[in-house]
């Protein structure tokens, strides 16, 4: 355990610039990670005052990373409050913390941030104003203000609630470290049957009897031709560090050359 350096202040001001750029630098491989590295820069270099262990913590948050705004500054104090304790002995559980909440945070923060409460105060707004009343543009304000505040309070939310997390379950932070990491690899793996879609679309035709192709490769194992395509994706990436555009340039020329000869469908 590390002595914590942190202040309010400093989780305050990784809120402002979180809001400031959260969406502003998304991209395709990374997605919101350039904006987490902007956001935790200050706080990270307050706790590694050494360059080599600074960099350390930058390129591990500098990894894929997709979260509902909103709600991404509890992780993103959370792994402040890891990295505050546990200095680049937790940059893992980090990394295994963000992967394994931000498919759920985002679910919920979507269905509360963009749906229900635009839906809801929106429409109660919306109907007011239409009506001549200025309340419904009070209300809308109100409202914004609201969770403004509180969306600035999200980020100390999640260090302090981490920090009593790590205090109190100390000794077992590798336990709680391995439950994360296979939480994050159950998500990335369910995404792959959910999200990528990659169909053969070959038949063979004996007499009267027609063989699917695709039926053949489910009966050995579902969804086995978009676990071969991350898996090479992956090799691509990692082994032969391949550039990310040269992939998806490659995937789309594959693609539309197996669709237009009927080797891939949808």
């Amino acid at each position: 355990m590390n002595k914590q350096v942190l202040e309010k202040k400093d989780l305050r001001k990784v809120a402002h610039r979180w809001i400031s750029t959260c969406i502003a630098t998304y991209g395709y491989e990374m997605q919101l990670a350039p904006s987490v590295v902007y956001a935790l820069a200050p706080a990270l270099r307050k706790i590694y005052p050494n360059d080599e262990d600074y960099k350390k913590s930058l390129n591990n948050h500098f990894k894929y990373y997709n979260c509902m705004p909103w709600l991404s500054k509890i992780l993103l104090g959370a792994s402040l409050a890891i990295e505050d304790t546990q200095g680049l002995d937790g940059l893992n559980a980090v990394q295994d913390l963000k992967v394994g909440l931000m498919g759920p945070l985002s679910g919920i923060g979507d269905t509360i941030g963009w749906v229900m409460i635009p839906t809801i105060f929106g429409s109660i707004a919306a109907y007011m104003a239409v009506e001549g009343s200025m309340v419904g543009l009070g209300i809308w304000l109100l409202v914004n203000a609201v969770f403004w505040f509180i969306r600035l309070s999200l980020v100390e939310v999640g260090y302090f609630q981490g920090v009593k997390f790590i205090t109190k379950f100390g000794e077992k932070i590798n336990a709680f470290t391995e439950a994360a990491s296979i939480l994050g690899l159950t998500v990335v793996g369910c995404l792959i049957p959910s999200v990528v879609k990659l169909l053969c679309g070959l038949n063979f035709t004996s007499g009267d009897v027609i063989l699917s192709v695709q039926e053949q490769i489910d009966s050995i194992m579902p969804s086995l031709l978009p676990v071969a395509a991350v898996g090479i994706m992956y090799y691509l990436v990692k082994v032969k560090k391949v550039k990310m555009n040269y992939i998806i340039l490659g995937t789309l020329a594959i693609s539309m050359i197996g669709a237009a000869f009927g080797i891939f469908t949808v």
